[in-house]
């Protein structure tokens, strides 16, 4: 038996008065999935429970069928692990972007999809010339682009300065709002605060900022520090399930599940986590994949991304590149492997509307074999709903969709 998972991140969105009332999914044009939906089931997941945020951590594990209240520490950690950095039961990971703010306003989290190189560069010069106090403890450590992380290390004789009551927002839903009341509270917010405006001094006059502000774009004001937690432990998903799986995305949130869960990553030349990512690379790549893997999973960052931006029409592109070089050409190739699933599925919803991550229910299509097909023909949350199956709990759908090698 072979599967595929493909997630168009955020993909589920709400009616759309300038598309007619319709949704991204229902606008845009996707025989492939539309095919995925006619041939099998269709069905609603619940991937955000109410008392987590509306965010990509929660919802990822979910989807990969792990109930957070017993696994989830924080984004951070998951990230940490993306990066083969190890957590020790003292230590803790705090998600660290680099954002622009104005007049106390979250302009932009991304700082204008600042470059590797240039973040990395920032934040070497915020290292030093903010850390050198803390006897070693904390550590910048650069990611990918505006995604990067700050690292403490402790241990049993100094008690830590963060626990499980603190608490931080994370910047993308904080779009085009005030940040004045969103600073982190609880313990070690004070620390995270005073990080996070001085900053603002050591990025003002930086060359990075100079030089990009004379290429008329957007400079990166300060750090927004969010998302920490402790070292995550979790069962991999071959011993869950009994499958070998493997992840493809341009994102280290997904790179470390796939870490905790016992994946390989696979990295893919042009994937790159937003709208410009190689579809068609991504697509080849998990064909490639399938011939070593019971399970591959492709993430795709692009219509999560056009949802922060607002864009209707760049998510309606995104959803229609996925379909064409990613979802079509891989049911394509399960056919040769005989017995197969495929399921399509994204993590949560994200409006256009808002430019946020919401909580709600999110559409879901898989086929394949062993798979009754229902009465619905097209992918869509209209659909789904009309199919009339929901998953209440988000991580009780891996269960349905994988049958056990063992």
């Amino acid at each position: 038996m072979k599967y595929v998972i493909v997630i168009p991140d955020g993909c589920a969105d709400e009616p759309i008065e300038a598309l007619d009332g319709k949704t991204p999914l229902q606008a845009a044009t996707l025989p492939n999935m539309d095919a995925i939906a006619a041939r099998g089931a269709l069905a609603l997941s619940n991937n955000t429970p109410a008392h987590f945020p509306a965010g990509s951590e929660v919802a990822n594990l979910c989807l990969f069928g792990y109930d957070p209240d017993q696994y989830f520490t924080g984004r951070a950690p998951l990230e940490a692990a993306a990066g083969g950095i190890t957590l020790g039961p003292h230590d803790f990971a705090v998600r660290c972007n680099l954002v622009t703010i104005e007049d106390q306003v979250m302009i932009d989290f991304t700082a204008d999809h600042i470059s590797t190189d240039e973040a990395t560069e920032l934040l070497k010069t915020a290292g030093e010339k903010l850390l050198g106090d803390f006897g070693g403890r904390f550590e910048f450590v650069p990611g990918v682009s505006y995604r990067n992380l700050l690292i403490y290390r402790g241990d049993a004789s100094v008690p830590a300065p963060f626990s499980k009551e603190s608490r931080s927002r994370a910047p993308h839903d904080l779009t085009d709002l005030s940040v004045a009341d969103d600073f982190p509270r609880g313990p070690g917010s004070d620390l995270l605060v005073k990080l996070m405006n001085e900053s603002a001094e050591v990025f003002a006059n930086h060359p990075v900022n100079v030089k990009r502000l004379a290429q008329g774009k957007r400079p990166a004001t300060n750090v927004w520090l969010w998302g920490l937690g402790g070292a995550p432990s979790m069962p991999s998903f071959e011993e869950r399930f009994g499958v070998r799986g493997s992840m493809i995305t341009a994102v280290d949130l997904l790179r470390g599940i796939a870490a905790l869960a016992g994946w390989p990553r696979i990295e893919v030349e042009g994937a790159t986590g937003y709208l410009d990512t190689d579809y068609a690379a991504k697509g080849q790549a998990a064909i490639e994949a399938l011939g070593q893997f019971d399970l591959v999973c492709v993430h795709i960052e692009a219509p999560d991304e056009a949802s922060h931006e607002g864009r209707h029409d760049a998510k309606i592109e995104a959803l229609e590149q996925i379909d064409q070089h990613v979802v079509g050409p891989l049911v394509e190739t399960l056919q040769k492997y005989g017995d197969h699933r495929i399921l399509v599925m994204p993590d949560h919803p994200t409006f256009c509307s808002t430019k946020k991550h919401a909580h709600g229910l999110v559409p879901l299509a898989m086929a394949g074999t062993g798979i009754e097909a229902d009465s619905q023909t097209t992918y869509d949350e209209v659909a789904a709903e009309a199919a009339g199956k929901v998953f209440e709990k988000g991580w009780d759908l891996m269960d349905a969709f994988v049958i056990s090698n063992d």
